[in-house]
């Protein structure tokens, strides 16, 4: 299964979209399977959370299927790092 990290930057109902570390954005429908709730997904955007999102291609539908929506330690900035 695919899977890309980032952070969660816009969220409606269901659906999210995930920004990478490249810049790019990725379209995600939770998963019906998905241990998360669409609830939590508000939180997720709003605290700018880093995740980790493993998914499959979606039919008939332009985005993704999120199978599970792993949240990942903040990343650190490079002041941090010197």
């Amino acid at each position: 299964m695919k899977q890309t990290e980032g952070v969660v930057t816009i969220v409606q109902e269901g659906r999210f979209q995930l920004s990478d570390d490249a810049g790019v954005s990725h379209l995600f429908i939770l998963s019906h399977a998905a241990s998360g709730e669409p609830q939590q997904l508000e939180t997720l955007q709003r605290r700018q959370s880093r995740v980790r999102v493993r998914y499959r291609p979606a039919r008939n539908v332009i985005g993704l299927i999120a199978e599970a929506i792993d949240l990942l330690e903040p990343a650190k900035s490079e002041d941090a790092r010197q």
